[in-house]
């Protein structure tokens, strides 16, 4: 069995974290869409380098290794004062896909931050994959559906990727753990 394990991202692995995360989404919407895929932030990418950073910027980053080996990757946003936490980014390789990977990771968060009142998370309607994980893995729940008629009010960008091409939207899940 692969023993999984988080360690904090360094500055010198940044670069390579942002990379590794925008093959994966795009990973992601190309198994969804194939080669018409139109669901790009920037110059063909599902994620942009700006939300990546910022996300990094703003949160806690760690490596998803494999036997220490990096396979993937995620962001936390933790609330020291509410403990209503978020999870900004987690992304697998993708071929180390469906070994249980991305679980044993999440595993490893609610274990890291035990304090933690309500996990959040977000995930584009495309996303499948995402969904069962986060639904039927982890324990999330389906909270709020973001779209054109219903904006995400904490996303100033989120009305005009909404209506780019009609068919933009994004989940919302919660996972309340106390």
């Amino acid at each position: 069995m692969a023993l999984v394990t988080l360690t904090k991202l360094t500055d010198d692995d940044r670069e390579q974290f942002i990379l590794d995360n925008q093959i994966a989404f795009k990973y992601g919407a190309m198994e969804e869409f194939g080669v018409r895929d139109e669901h790009f932030e920037e110059d063909g990418e599902i994620i942009s380098r700006k939300t990546i950073e910022s996300s990094i910027d703003n949160g806690t980053a760690y490596r998803i290794l494999e036997n220490g080996k990096a396979v993937g990757g995620l962001v936390v946003n933790i609330n020291e004062k509410t403990q209503h936490n978020h999870l900004d980014l987690l992304f697998v390789t993708p071929s180390a896909h469906s070994k249980g990977i991305g679980y044993a990771a999440w595993k490893e968060v609610e274990r890291i931050y035990p304090q933690t009142r309500v996990w959040e998370t977000c995930t584009p309607y495309f996303e499948t994959r995402n969904i069962h994980f986060y639904v039927n893995k982890c324990g999330f729940h389906i909270v709020e559906f973001f779209n054109a008629k219903h904006r995400d009010p904490h996303d100033p960008d989120a009305a005009e990727e909404e209506t780019m091409d009609g068919m933009g939207g994004m989940f919302r899940f919660e996972k309340k753990m106390k």
